[in-house]
C-alpha cells in the first residue's frame, strides 16, 4: 500500500511547511497542499518544491488557490467561491504522499466543514507539528484530544523549535503520544541544511510504516 501522511499543526506559522518539505525529501515522496490561501507571495507548494528539490511532477496542483492569506472559508468567500470539502480526496500516487493542511485542525473550509472533518473522512495517519514555545502544552493537548475524539490515527508529534525538555516531556506524558523527533530552527534554511537535519534527526522507517 502507498504511504499517505497528513501533516497538520497546532497553529499557523509554526514551521509545518518546512517540515513537510523535509519529510517529502526524506521519503522521496510527492507533496500536496489541497487548499492554498494567499497567492500574492510564495505559496507553500513553491516553498516545498524549492526546499525539497522536487521536480514539477512531484508537487501536485492545489485543488483550491485562494487570493487572500486568510482562513480558507473566508478567503473563498472573498473570491466568490465555496470550497467543496466532499470533493477533496487523497489522490493515488506511486510514491509516498505528503499532504499539508492549512493552519490547525479546526480551520474552516466553508461555513459547514472544518479541516479535521476531512481528515476524519480520509482516515490517513496524521503528524501533529507543535511548537516548543510557551503555550504549546495547551494547544498540543487540545489538538491530540480532538484527533482522538474523531478516531483519526495519530502517527505522532513533531516538535519544531528550540529544545524545551520539560514542555516536551509534559506533552508526551499527559498526551500519551509518540514523539517522532524535533526539528530545530535552522539559522540558514537551504535544501542542503534541511536535508542534513532531517537525515540526522528523523528516521524514514518511523514514517514508512504509516501505510493505509
Amino acid at each position: 500500500m502507498t504511504v499517505q501522511i497528513v501533516i497538520t499543526g497546532t497553529d499557523t506559522g509554526i514551521g509545518k511547511t518546512v517540515f513537510a518539505a523535509g519529510l517529502t525529501a526524506l521519503l522521496d515522496g510527492i507533496y500536496w497542499k489541497p487548499v492554498q490561501s494567499g497567492t500574492a507571495s510564495e505559496t507553500d507548494s513553491e516553498i516545498v518544491s524549492l526546499l525539497a528539490g522536487l521536480s514539477a511532477d512531484r508537487v501536485l496542483p492545489e485543488a483550491w488557490r485562494l487570493t487572500e492569506p486568510l482562513s480558507p472559508h473566508r478567503a473563498a468567500e472573498l473570491d466568490g467561491v465555496e470550497i467543496d470539502a466532499l470533493a477533496l480526496a487523497l489522490p493515488p500516487t506511486e510514491r509516498p504522499l505528503i499532504v499539508e493542511g492549512a493552519g490547525g485542525l479546526m480551520v474552516p473550509l466553508n461555513r459547514h466543514t472544518l479541516y479535521i472533518d476531512v481528515f476524519a473522512r480520509w482516515n490517513a495517519p496524521v503528524i501533529l507539528c507543535a511548537r516548543t514555545a510557551l503555550g504549546t502544552i495547551n494547544h498540543t493537548l487540545l489538538s491530540i484530544e480532538a484527533l482522538r475524539a474523531r478516531s483519526i490515527p495519530l502517527l505522532g508529534v513533531v516538535f519544531i523549535g528550540d529544545l524545551v525538555v520539560d514542555t516536551q516531556k509534559t506533552i508526551v506524558q499527559m498526551g500519551k503520544v509518540r514523539v517522532l523527533g524535533r526539528l530545530p530552527f535552522l539559522r540558514s534554511l537551504t535544501p542542503g541544511t534541511l536535508s542534513a537535519s532531517m537525515q540526522e534527526l528523523f528516521r524514514a522507517a518511523d514514517f514508512i510504516g504509516a501505510s493505509r
